[in-house]
């Protein structure tokens, strides 16, 4: 469903309305009202509502799927990196502006997965929590193994 559906709902209430008006019914009656109510008003209302919010919630969607695209590749490249970031690095390596770059960096600190240390020339650098037991993983064994 969406804009497509919106523009077809709104269609149909249109075409309802032109045959309304040509039947020469009276609205007055109880039976019209209700007629031009569930052909003509919820096919209008429901086509406008599809149009107007149809988009937004495909923006958000979206916006969402930007975002955990961003997070991903900022794991990815934290991988390659020894687990230490700077926004200037995430944001030329991703092609943000660095306050998205902040942004998302802070956004994965809110989530635990990273945190904030800073250099001795004053750099805020973000360290990554799993990367320093990734390079374990060769040797894992199971929890029951002694």
């Amino acid at each position: 469903m969406g804009r497509k559906t919106g523009v077809a709902l709104l269609i149909l209430a249109g075409v309802m309305l032109w045959g309304f008006l040509r039947s020469g019914a009276s609205l007055l009656a109880p039976a019209a009202l209700g007629a031009v109510l569930i052909t003509i008003v919820l096919p209008a209302a429901g086509g406008a509502y599809l149009l107007g919010f149809g988009d937004r919630r495909r923006s958000a969607r979206m916006e969402a799927l930007r975002q955990r695209t961003i997070d991903a590749e900022i794991l990815r490249l934290a991988t390659r990196e020894g687990g230490r970031l700077t926004a200037n690095e995430v944001a030329a390596a991703l092609a943000l502006s660095p306050e998205e770059a902040k942004g998302a960096l802070e956004a994965l600190m809110t989530r635990d997965l990273a945190d904030i240390a800073v250099s001795d020339d004053g750099v805020l650098v973000y360290v990554f929590h799993e990367k320093g037991t990734l390079g374990d993983k060769q040797s894992a064994r199971g929890l029951l193994d002694g």
